[in-house]
């Protein structure tokens, strides 16, 4: 079992302290499906709420790929009084995964065994790692059984896998938002440029490197993020907010404190006033080495992404986090691969031990994770629904429409779980609505750029 700490085991770790009010367990041995063992294995989590006498009225929200523990930070308009996760009915439970720099084990953490960090050589985790990890905590925190899994993205992946990863019943009922049951050929390719990105970054030294954000390789990480964004948006969002408006200056926000970004410009090459050159070769690279800053709008809303981006998050952990979406397979293991290859009906024998009733949201636009997987999913998960989400922001979509997705939640929980809103428990409401100073939103998507 995991033991409760009233303090950041890996101290040194900088990303970690960007998320506020985090706490932290430690299990003494975490065996991975790798057959790797983590030593005194860290796991960082908030808690919102508390347990009522029978200890199952627990809401476990599972992160997407570059999010946190911290709930009130990415889904600020659903977390509170009278919201969809609402602490007042139910106790609330988000946890770090394996390999993200927010505290939990990860490339930036101190292997136990040699007193220096992980870096390259962290083991790989998969999601069902994350989930048995996130249950080792729940059991020190005294919690019987969950009432329900919610997450997007890769937080939908790893909804998947809670029922599957644990005893029967223990989970009741689950919504899994914008995700699918294996990363498709398509996703697997994105993850791929976006490694590549990183991994072409002279400063990325085979991932040793300094893990703060002046030491590691920014140009490249930066350049994976804005991939990353080109399939998280939609077409139809980009041309609506940026269209071929020019770039402005604008004043950066007070959160986000911006180092020098090294990246090549792609604007056409301009006139230089160096000395006259003799060769048509030597006039093509000198017409290049004077750049503008972006010309458009849209390239500007990118560079900013890779700017914000590399002060928050770290180039191993996003290496780490992306194979091991890359990896999510709900089969894998389950079922040979000449029965997952032929049907779905391999898929919906395994989805079969899951709670009837879960509520599959989609979103319209989402081009990475397409509504055909969410239909795919709903069609094999015992009795459940399909809901979609009505947005132009693409994947993004899961972040973004607050109303619609609580509306959804909302109405889900209070179908499956009456007897929770029969009583209410005593909650602190100072608590701050985000954990960011300024009210701005470290990992989340909504800001005024």
């Amino acid at each position: 079992m995991a033991t409760l700490l009233d303090h950041n085991p890996n101290p040194e770790n900088f990303y970690a302290s960007l998320i506020q009010g985090q706490k932290f367990a430690v299990i003494p041995e975490l065996i991975l499906d790798s057959g790797e063992v983590l030593e005194s294995c860290p796991i960082a989590y908030k808690t919102w709420g508390r347990l009522n006498d029978t200890r199952d009225n627990v809401l476990v929200v599972c992160h997407a790929l570059t999010g946190s523990s911290d709930i009130s930070d990415w889904w600020s308009p659903l977390l509170g009084r009278g919201k969809a996760f609402d602490p007042a009915h139910f106790f609330i439970f988000c946890a770090n995964v394996l390999g993200s720099p927010y505290g939990s084990a990860s490339p930036v953490t101190v292997d136990p065994r040699t007193g220096r960090r992980y870096a390259s050589k962290f083991p790989q985790t998969t999601v069902r790692d994350d989930v048995r990890a996130h249950k080792h905590v729940l059991d020190a925190l005294g919690v019987r059984s969950v009432a329900a899994v919610i997450g997007g993205s890769m937080g939908g992946m790893t909804t998947l896998e809670w029922p599957l990863c644990t005893e029967p019943g223990y989970v009741r009922s689950i919504v899994p938002i914008a995700t699918a049951a294996d990363h498709s050929a398509w996703g697997i390719s994105w993850a791929e440029a976006q490694r590549q990105c990183i991994y072409s970054d002279p400063r990325f030294d085979d991932g040793y490197y300094e893990p703060i954000p002046e030491g590691q390789p920014s140009a490249g990480l930066a350049a994976a993020r804005m991939v990353a964004m080109l399939t998280y948006r939609s077409c139809t969002s980009f041309d609506s907010r940026f269209g071929r408006r020019p770039q402005q200056q604008r004043q950066k926000p007070r959160a986000v404190q911006e180092p020098p970004l090294d990246l090549p410009r792609t604007d056409v090459p301009v006139a230089t006033a160096a000395p006259a050159v003799t060769t048509p070769v030597e006039r093509e690279r000198k017409g290049w080495t004077t750049r503008r800053d972006p010309s458009f709008s849209a390239q500007g809303y990118l560079h900013y992404q890779g700017q914000k981006f590399i002060q928050r998050f770290d180039a191993n952990c996003y290496l780490h986090i992306t194979n091991k979406m890359d990896a999510h397979d709900v089969t894998l293991g389950r079922v040979s691969a000449e029965e997952s290859n032929i049907d779905d009906n391999a898929l919906r024998s395994i989805l079969a031990v899951v709670p009837p009733g879960a509520l599959v949201v989609s979103v319209a636009t989402d081009a990475l994770f397409l509504p055909e997987q969410q239909e795919r999913l709903a069609a094999c998960l015992p009795g459940a629904s399909l809901a979609m989400l009505k947005s132009s922001d693409g994947h993004d979509g899961f972040l973004l429409e607050f109303e619609q997705l609580g509306t959804l939640i909302t109405g889900k929980l209070r179908e499956d779980f009456p007897q929770f809103y029969n009583t209410t428990a005593v909650v602190d409401d100072t608590a701050p609505v985000t954990a960011q100073p300024g009210g701005a939103s470290l990992t989340g998507e909504v800001e005024a750029w």
